[in-house]
C-alpha cells in the first residue's frame, strides 16, 4: 500500500525532519537514511516502523537542518590557511609568483569543509522517536484511506464472483438432463434404438451425473466468500491470511471447470478465474 507521512521536531538549534513513504510490494523492504553519527538509532527506527507496516517498500529519511533551513556547514579556516601557506612556500621555493584566486580559495575551502557537529545519538533518540511517531501517524492515516477504497473494490468484486457462482448454481441441475438428451440423440443417429429406461443408459447417465456434480464445490465456495468478506472487514492482518482463502477459492473454481462439461458453466468459470486474478493482484498490496 502507498502512504506518506512527515514529522518535524526541534533539536537544540536544529530542525529535525522525518519523512516516511511507501510503495506497493508483497514483502517489507525497509530503507532508512539518517546522519552517519546516528547510525546506532537505525535498529530502533526500524522496530518502530515495523509496528505499523508489514508490507511495501518503505523509505524513512531523517534530516537535520540549521535555523536557516539548509544543512549547516563549518569551514575549517585553520586547515584552509595551512594549505594556502604550504602552496605559498612551494611557489617561493620555485620562484613562482603566488596570488590565490577566488576559484582556488573556493576549491580549497570546499575540500576542507565539514558538517557542524551534531547532537549525540543518545540526546537525539527521544526527539527522533517523537518525530517518527508523528510521521507514522500521517503515514498510517493515508494508508487507511487507501484501505477503505480497496475494501469497496473488494466487496464489488466479491459480488461479481457471487453472481457468477449463482449462474453455475442455476445451470448445474440442467446439465445431466442435457447430457441424457444428447446421449439418446447420438444413439439414435448410430441406429441404436434404446429405451430411456434401459439399464445401460441409466447407468451411463448416473455415472455422468456423479462426475459433473459440483454441489460440494459450490457449498465450499460460498463458505470461502463469507470467510474472505469477514477477513477484509476485520481490524487484523489481512494480506497473508487472504492468500490462503484465495488459493482455496481458485481450487474450487478449477474443479468446477474440470467437471462442468457445459458451455454456460465453462463461461462462468472463465469469468470467475478472471475476476479472481484481479482480486489476487489487488490483494498483493494489502497488509
Amino acid at each position: 500500500m502507498t502512504g506518506y507521512g512527515r514529522g518535524i521536531a526541534t533539536l537544540g538549534t536544529y530542525t529535525l525532519t522525518v519523512q516516511v513513504s511507501s510503495v506497493n510490494r508483497k514483502t517489507l523492504d525497509l530503507a532508512i537514511k539518517l546522519p552517519e553519527e546516528w547510525e546506532s538509532l537505525e535498529a530502533a527506527v526500524g522496530e518502530q516502523v515495523r509496528k505499523v507496516a508489514s508490507r511495501g517498500r518503505v523509505s524513512v529519511v531523517i534530516e537535520l537542518t540549521g535555523e536557516n533551513g539548509a544543512s549547516e556547514l563549518v569551514w575549517d579556516e585553520v586547515e584552509i590557511g595551512a594549505v594556502l601557506d604550504r602552496l605559498s612556500d612551494l611557489a617561493d621555493a620555485r620562484g613562482v609568483s603566488f596570488q590565490p584566486t577566488a576559484e582556488l580559495l573556493w576549491s580549497i575551502a570546499n575540500s576542507r569543509r565539514k558538517n557542524a557537529e551534531l547532537p549525540a545519538a543518545e540526546e537525539a533518540a527521544p526527539v527522533v522517536k517523537a518525530a517518527l511517531a508523528e510521521a507514522l501517524r500521517g503515514f498510517g492515516a493515508m494508508r487507511a484511506r487507501e484501505g477503505e477504497a480497496l475494501l469497496i473494490d473488494f466487496i464489488t468484486r466479491l459480488n461479481t464472483l457471487r453472481n457468477q457462482v449463482e449462474t453455475v448454481v442455476g445451470r448445474a441441475p440442467h446439465v445431466t438432463a442435457g447430457y441424457r438428451e444428447q446421449l439418446l440423440a447420438r444413439l439414435r443417429q448410430a441406429g441404436l434404438e434404446l429405451d430411456v429406461n434401459d439399464e445401460r443408459v441409466l447407468k451411463e447417465i448416473a455415472l455422468f451425473a456423479d462426475r459433473c456434480d459440483v454441489t460440494e464445490e459450490l457449498t465450499r465456495l460460498r463458505s470461502h466468500f463469507e470467510q474472505f468478506t469477514a477477513l477484509i472487514k476485520s481490524d487484523g492482518e489481512v494480506g497473508r491470511k487472504s492468500e490462503f482463502i484465495l488459493q482455496e477459492i481458485g481450487r474450487e473454481v478449477n474443479t468446477i471447470g474440470s467437471k462442468a462439461n457445459d458451455l454456460a458453466i465453462s463461461r462462468a468459470v472463465i469469468e470467475l478465474k478472471n475476476e479472481l486474478e484481479r482480486v489476487r493482484e489487488q490483494m498483493a498490496n494489502v497488509e
